[in-house]
């Protein structure tokens, strides 16, 4: 069965991914705690937090291609899943402090200490363990998209209103996260952490181990999202994606569908926002922003919309030149940024991957008809289906004459 899985999940393209990915996991560590410092091949502790930052949110836009690139899905409200996800992993990094913390406390956080509270709330039992914090994880995230989607597909809720109440139930957590009295720590949020597993969050082994971290869960929800897009189910929800109506005409539960990969894609995002907060060291209400969502919807155009290596590469290029700019252009990054997606919308309406994907069939279909004319033994084939293509999941069959009717004959 494990080798099905596999397979379903392997080609050239994801053979390379993962290629590249599997090497960086390995040689920017050793880069870094192996390399002398004053080698030009060491890799700074910085740079190893930053890349592993770039992972996160790789595998965020990843998620949110699965939902939007091969179910037809656009969610604007992604980033409430991640927070989700970053909350509850700092909850448990909260609980590692004790009486490490400012007013020494061996139960309560500072915060809690600071707005007099004197009971741990009930919802924080339990974060004191790791285990429990990782059930958390995606178990909190999961359920909210559960119920959300339970009630939205059943209710037939699709396009631009789906998108809006998306957005309207991050904003909804923005505000409630907002609040001192929920217990997360208000408008500064969850901070001030010090260690995880019992390893200095500081350490420059522990940056290494996180950013491995963040490598691997990228594999493994890579791999998922293969596997579940290549079967057939990933077709049905690509026929749900083109033509819904007509899918679920053919008896199909559309809307079991839609829950099962909305619900799977939620969990991806909140491990991808557990693996973000130890790296940058804070959690806040402001990870739930709607212009957040917005931004990973943005990653994912850019790289190519439904092709999975493109979101992880839109997610990357994008906050790279999102880190550049600021750096050589503090003045008008926002703008140089902005203009990077119009220039990306007018010339790649595909994505990177998508258009390169798209000329390279086309060269090598041009090059088998050229063949052919030549006197090659071997007719052109047609080109190979793209992953977004839409799945033909219509068969016509013959029609039966009535008995006694004669096949028709063609005209003299």
């Amino acid at each position: 069965m494990m080798s099905s899985f596999l397979f379903r999940a392997m080609d050239a393209r994801a053979g390379i991914f993962l290629a590249i990915l599997g090497a960086a996991i390995i040689l920017v560590p050793a880069s870094n705690l192996l390399v002398p410092e004053n080698s030009p091949f060491h890799v700074p502790t910085y740079a190893v937090t930053l890349m592993g930052k770039y992972l996160t949110y790789a595998l965020l836009a990843l998620a949110v291609d699965l939902v939007w690139g091969y179910c037809g899905i656009l969610s604007l409200g992604h980033a409430a899943f991640f927070a989700l996800g970053g909350y509850a992993m700092g909850m448990y990094l909260m609980r590692q402090i004790g009486t490490r913390g400012v007013y020494g406390d061996p139960i309560l956080p500072d915060f809690m200490v600071f707005l007099n509270w004197q009971d741990l709330p009930w919802y924080w039992s339990g974060f004191d363990m790791f285990w429990f914090a990782a059930v958390m994880i995606l178990l909190v995230p999961g359920a909210l998209a559960f119920i959300f989607g339970w009630f939205a597909f059943r209710s037939r809720v699709t396009g631009v209103y789906l998108s809006i109440i998306t957005q309207a139930l991050t904003y909804a957590l923005l505000l409630a996260f907002f609040r001192n009295d929920m217990g997360f720590g208000g408008n500064n949020g969850l901070t001030d952490f010090k260690d995880i597993l019992g390893f200095d969050i500081q350490a420059d082994t522990t940056r290494a181990g996180l950013f491995a971290a963040s490598g691997l869960a990228l594999v493994v929800c890579f791999l998922i999202c293969r596997a579940v897009t290549r079967s057939k189910l990933g077709k049905v929800l690509v026929a749900v994606r083109d033509a819904e109506s007509r899918t679920r005409f053919l008896g199909y539960r559309v809307e079991h569908y839609k829950l099962f990969v909305w619900t799977l894609s939620a969990m991806m995002a909140g491990i991808a926002g557990a693996l973000y907060v130890p790296q940058v060291g804070i959690i806040n209400p402001g990870e739930f922003a709607p212009a957040n969502s917005i931004e990973v919807v943005i990653w994912v155009a850019v790289g190519g919309r439904g092709t999975l290596v493109g979101a992880v590469l839109g997610a990357v290029l994008v906050n790279f030149a999102k880190t550049w700019f600021t750096a050589a252009l503090p003045d008008i990054w926002l703008f140089a940024l902005g203009g990077l997606f119009v220039v990306v919308t007018l010339f790649l309406p595909k994505g990177i991957v998508g258009t390169i994907s798209g000329g390279w069939t086309a060269l090598r279909q041009r090059k088998i008809s050229s063949d052919y004319e030549k006197g090659s033994d071997e007719p052109p084939s047609t080109p190979p289906q793209s992953p977004s293509a839409p799945a033909n999941i219509i068969h016509c069959e013959p029609v039966a004459r009535f008995p006694g009717t004669t096949k028709p004959q063609p005209a003299e």
